[in-house]
């Protein structure tokens, strides 16, 4: 007897519903098939768990809405553009403008964009990915979802862990990637979650030591560190960059980010992403956005200072300690207070996150620098806390 079940439940004429997760067929009570990749079976989908408070500093957002900011000259730039057609000018402008942004006598051949950054990382791993036996390096802590967007398409994970002042060795780090089955060396900077940067001379040691490894440097808080490898990737065919709007550019709900490198290692990304793969909508935003920048380099500007007066604010205070940061977010901790604090901001309506899941970090927190009213809101916050 042959049964199918879809995990759902049964309408009022015996019939079954399917759903569109996994159907599983049965054959006498035994389990026989499954339409998905068997190490599906024990993962699970991706997706984020924060407290929604009305101080949202958890997640390295911006205060600034870029469409209120831009709003005139996007709903202008709309009336141009033709949403019934999948082709659109559109696409040739923001590639344009964005190589003059990225600057280093790039072309458009060097650039590819896709739905945040976590797309295109998602598309590098699933582009690298070899056999079952393949592998990425990272150092950790750092970004969570490298180890997420491996895991979806199989590509394993390494991780070097970082010193206790946040730095690493590159022989140690090399003689993880060197490994024939490594496909892919990721190296954040500045770094997610410690706020750090990495030596440029480390960055280039590893990429120069790997020109067999496709060398990741997520680049998605630059703007807050002034520091970037794109001068050199006309150097070295192994580097590919990857940033974001979300952070500086104030638009995390956009949903736009981009990789730099290579003419030839784009050409082999753009292989496993659809052929419209992001709309002309995000498109014509973000091409908006680069028209208008100066307004998001202020805001940036603003932001590092801010930091900067947090920083100084908490070095004040002999309970917390607090690392240096070149982004958008300070790294702290009270010992083992932490958690209590934690529970405290949030009964005042102030969302963190906490980041003390790797050693490194144990009981840390990590604030946005969002703006000048989440922060003095968060300093008052802490004072009370500590009467």
């Amino acid at each position: 007897m042959i049964t199918a079940l879809s995990m759902w439940k049964q309408d009022k004429n015996d019939t079954f519903a399917f759903p569109r997760f996994q159907l599983i067929i049965l054959i006498e009570g035994e389990r026989i098939m499954s339409y998905f990749r068997s190490d599906l079976k024990d993962k699970k989908p991706s997706k984020i768990s924060v407290p929604v408070k009305k101080r949202m500093m958890c997640l390295n957002e911006s205060c600034l809405n870029p469409y209120q900011a831009i709003k005139q000259q996007f709903l202008a730039k709309m009336e141009e553009i033709e949403l019934n057609r999948y082709l659109s000018p559109v696409t040739e402008k923001l590639h344009l403008s964005l190589i003059s942004y990225i600057g280093n006598s790039l072309t458009k051949e060097n650039v590819l964009w896709g739905n945040g950054a976590d797309d295109i990382l998602y598309h590098i791993f699933l582009a690298v990915r070899e056999n079952d036996q393949s592998f990425a390096v990272s150092l950790a802590p750092s970004y969570f979802d490298y180890k997420t967007f491996s895991a979806m398409v199989g590509l394993k994970m390494l991780f070097l862990d970082l010193d206790e002042d946040f730095s690493f060795s590159p022989e140690k780090y090399l003689e993880l990637a060197s490994h024939p089955d490594c496909k892919l060396a990721i190296l954040c900077n500045p770094n997610n979650p410690t706020g750090n940067l990495f030596p440029d001379c480390q960055l280039l040691q590893i990429i120069k030591a790997l020109p067999d490894k496709l060398v990741l440097v997520d680049e998605t808080y630059f703007e807050f560190s002034g520091k970037t490898l794109a001068g050199s990737l006309l150097q070295y065919p192994n580097l590919i960059l990857v940033r974001s709007f979300s952070k500086a550019f104030s638009s995390a709900g956009l949903r736009f980010g981009y990789a730099i490198s290579s003419a030839e290692n784009i050409y082999e990304l753009s292989k496993v992403l659809t052929t419209f793969h992001t709309s002309i909508l995000n498109q014509a935003f973000a091409l908006t956005i680069l028209e208008n920048q100066d307004i998001f380099k202020t805001q940036v500007q603003q932001t590092i200072q801010l930091r900067e007066e947090l920083f100084a604010t908490l070095q004040t205070i002999e309970e917390i300690k607090v690392y240096p940061s070149a982004t958008n977010f300070l790294t702290f901790s009270l010992a083992e207070r932490t958690p209590e604090f934690f529970n405290h901001l949030l009964a005042n309506d102030i969302a963190v996150r906490d980041v003390g899941s790797h050693p490194r970090l144990q009981n840390c927190l990590r604030v946005t620098i969002s703006c000048r009213e989440d922060v003095e809101t968060f300093v008052n916050a802490l004072k009370h806390f500590l009467r």
